[in-house]
Parts: C-alpha cells; structure tokens; sequence
C-alpha cells in the first residue's frame, strides 16, 4: 500500500510549553526531582517521558504538606492561593506560567476592580475546573462566571454591566459567536450596551491553529490527530479538523492506529495539538508507514 505521509509543521507544543518543559529539564539534569504542580502537559506519554527524568506530579493536598521544598508552575499558571502556601511553607517555587496567561491573569484582576465599581457581572469563557480557568477565577477570589456554551448565559443578569474573558486556548470563533449572543440579549433586554466588553484573550499562536488546520485537513484524505485524552485544546483541534475531513482520527498511543484507516494512493495528514511533543507526531508517522509495508 503507497501512502504519502506529511507532518503538520504547525503542531506541536505552543511557546509557553516548551519554555515549561525546557526549564523542568534544565532543572532535572542538576537535580534528582522535581515537584509539577498538577500535570506539566496534558499528554501521558510525555509524562511517561518526564517522569523517568524524575519529574513528579502532586496535587494542592500534597503541596500543603510539603516543606523546605522545589515546587514546579506550569505554563497554565496559578491563583493567588499556591504562592500563598508556597511562601507558608518556605518553598521555593520555579514558575513557568505562560506570559500569555499571566498577562491575562493580570488584566482580569484589573478590569475587576473597574467592574465592581459599577456593580458589574465578570464572565470567563472556558472549561470549568481546567488549570487556567482556576488561575483565572483565583484573581478575583472566585467571584466569577464560567461559561462553558452558549446556553449557559441563561444565568446572566443582561440589565447590568459585563466584562468577559476567554481562556487563552478556546476557539476564537466559538467566543467571537458567545460574545454576539450576549450582545444580542443586552440589546434585546434593554440592558447597558455601552457597558459590554468583550476582552480578546485567545492566544494567538493557538488561534492562528484553526485556519491552518482546516486547509490541512482539506488536503489530505486522511488525518491521524495525536493528542492526549485530557487535552482540552485536543479536542476543540480535533473537532475542526472532522468538521472539514470526515476522514479524521483522533489518537494517543501508536497502537490505537489501524491498517483498515488507509487505502493505497492516501495522502495522510499526521497533526496534534499544542500539549503533543513534535517526536510524538514523528513516532506516529513511522508507525503508519509501517504498516503501509
């Protein structure tokens, strides 16, 4: 069977992961452990990866009972409350939040204080309990909104002010089309429209992914896409490459690809998402042209 294999230059981790994984390697190569606040990346196979380097992942419980320690941030970042028992509990904290993120963090805590003063509502457009959203809703000690889908703005009180945000990795489209929604119902409603603001927070090495990968997906007749099964960003990726190529798989380990996916003459798109190391998509490549053999 001839097949004709590319591998997405675009994927791949995003800046803000590779800096965190560079600098957790950095630090394991003098050290024998290094403490992960919450999985580095949401990938097992890399973790797999970076476990045998020593890298060690705990949760909040774990982090309170340690002492006189290293504690690793990862690029998702942090709320207030973990610098808060790091400095408790003298541990010496190596952050590796993204800058995006942090730049973020910083003007959702700014545009809050703004907000309150008008008595205004604070929506964060992203998946409830994801690292990021909990770093984000932590700059305001949780007194925020979590917007999943569109249905979920039924709970929004449309006659007073509204600031939103989006995590940094949703679809750019998805919030451009929430953001209509609620304009709309403002309007509708009588509501302050003068006092709506819709902040644009995707990242924008993340958003640039989608309209590349819709040109990527079209151009090939089959696409294996290589993501961890945590990966939030994996799915919304994954969903746009199905939505132009119905010929689209989604994987994690080399032994879920199958021979029958193929057919001679096939040009197969290998693609991933931003938690998917760049050797992963190499590794799936050579597993397809293995069993083109």
């Amino acid at each position: 069977m001839e097949l004709k294999i590319d591998i997405d230059t675009h994927s791949g981790f995003c800046y803000g992961v590779v800096r965190a994984i560079e600098q957790a390697e950095k630090y394991l190569g003098e050290n024998k452990e290094l403490h992960s606040l919450g999985s580095i990346v949401h990938n097992n196979i890399e973790i797999s990866r970076l476990r045998e380097k020593g890298l060690k992942t705990i949760n909040y419980e774990q982090m309170s009972g340690m002492k006189d320690s290293v504690v690793f941030i990862r690029a998702h970042g942090e709320p207030p409350s973990s610098y808060k028992i790091a400095k408790e509990n003298n541990l010496k904290i190596i952050d590796c939040t993204c800058p995006v993120v942090l730049k973020l963090q910083e003007r959702v805590k700014k545009n809050y204080r703004e907000l309150k003063q008008i008595d205004g509502q604070l929506l964060i457009f992203g998946k409830n309990g994801h690292a990021e959203v909990n770093g984000l809703i932590g700059q305001v000690d949780g007194d925020a909104s979590i917007i999943e889908k569109q249905a979920d703005i039924e709970s929004i009180d449309f006659m007073r002010p509204i600031y939103i945000f989006s995590q940094t990795t949703k679809d750019p489209e998805q919030y451009k089309k929430l953001c209509s929604a609620i304009r709309d119902r403002i309007v509708s409603a009588g509501g302050p429209i003068d006092k709506f603001r819709a902040f644009n927070t995707t990242c924008g090495q993340v958003s640039s992914r989608h309209p590349h990968l819709k040109e990527f997906s079209k151009n090939h007749s089959v696409i294996i896409f290589v993501t961890g099964k945590e990966s939030s960003n994996g799915r919304i990726l994954y969903e746009v490459c199905l939505a132009e190529n119905p010929r689209s798989y989604k994987i994690e380990n080399m032994d879920e690809i199958e021979a029958s996916w193929f057919k001679d003459g096939d040009t197969v798109g290998v693609c991933g998402a931003t938690s998917t190391p760049k050797w992963l998509l190499e590794k799936a490549a050579g597993h397809i042209r293995q069993l083109s053999l």
